[in-house]
């Protein structure tokens, strides 16, 4: 599903306008996004976590001359399904 598709339905769903749902969808990214950079946890109870986590530096090989590489370190978003979502989706 992509966004355009969520919207549509999020829309059927709350019986509210595509541009409405739009909004809100482009509100709730942003605020979790400014959340997420700060290096808060946003926690939705039921629906899952998003959380930011450190990469350690390491190396790797570049698949099409087998070179070694140095991957540097970074931050990635990594998100924990709750209890709700997961008992749902089995």
């Amino acid at each position: 599903m992509n966004k355009a598709e969520l919207i549509d339905a999020m829309a059927a769903e709350a019986k509210l306008t595509k541009v409405d749902i739009k909004k809100a969808l482009d509100a709730f990214i942003s605020a979790t996004t400014k959340s997420l950079k700060k290096g808060d946890r946003v926690a939705l109870v039921g629906f899952g976590s998003f959380s930011i986590a450190k990469r350690a530096a390491r190396k790797g090989r570049n698949p099409q001359t087998g070179k070694e590489i140095k991957i540097a370190a970074k931050k990635v978003v990594k998100f924990k399904a709750g209890n709700d979502l997961a008992t749902k989706v089995k």
